[in-house]
């Protein structure tokens, strides 16, 4: 009985070990569809007049026509199609608030509202790895290289889920 309960967890492990090599990590984006894109004008040396100045992203945000037309092209590309829109959150892999590209789609992807990891998990990051990075707790690269690599790892890491654990505001 021990060894079919071994076989079952070590079964389901490689499962998951594999879907994540595809990228198909609830929460994730298919890295070959959405590896991530920056946006060349936001440096380390233009923080405090970018990404750190309130309401930059405002300025740069691309208009909802131009989203809305890439989600009902990328959810068919996700397997998505017959999905309603709604349950999706365009999102930035590399969100505009670190220096990620506005409208490349290679930045861009379907991520769910429901479920497991959700866009709101993913804001809740992004706005902690911002703040580390305005406070100069992270480099604006090492902040990009984490929410780019596996934006799920380093929620977790981040343990943001905790009460009153906000990564960045110590």
């Amino acid at each position: 009985m021990a060894m079919q309960h071994s076989r079952f967890f070590i079964g389901m492990g490689l499962l998951l070990l594999g879907l994540q090599a595809q990228g198909r990590v609830p929460g994730l984006p298919d890295p070959d569809l959405t590896p991530g894109a920056f946006n060349p004008a936001i440096t380390q040396e233009n923080i405090h007049e970018t990404i750190c100045s309130r309401g930059w992203t405002r300025t740069i945000r691309p208009p909802a026509q131009v989203t809305n037309r890439l989600k009902r092209a990328q959810m068919r590309i996700y397997g998505l199609a017959g999905q309603r829109m709604r349950d999706y959150e365009e999102d930035h892999l590399i969100p505009l608030e670190l220096g990620g590209a506005p409208e490349d789609p290679q930045n861009l992807w379907p991520q769910p509202r429901d479920g497991q990891w959700t866009a709101a998990d993913k804001d809740k990051l992004e706005a902690a790895l911002r703040r580390a990075v305005c406070k100069g707790k992270l480099s604006l690269r090492e902040a990009q290289d984490m929410i780019s690599a596996n934006w799920v790892d380093a929620f977790q890491t981040l343990h943001l889920r905790q009460a009153g654990a906000q990564f960045g505001q110590q």
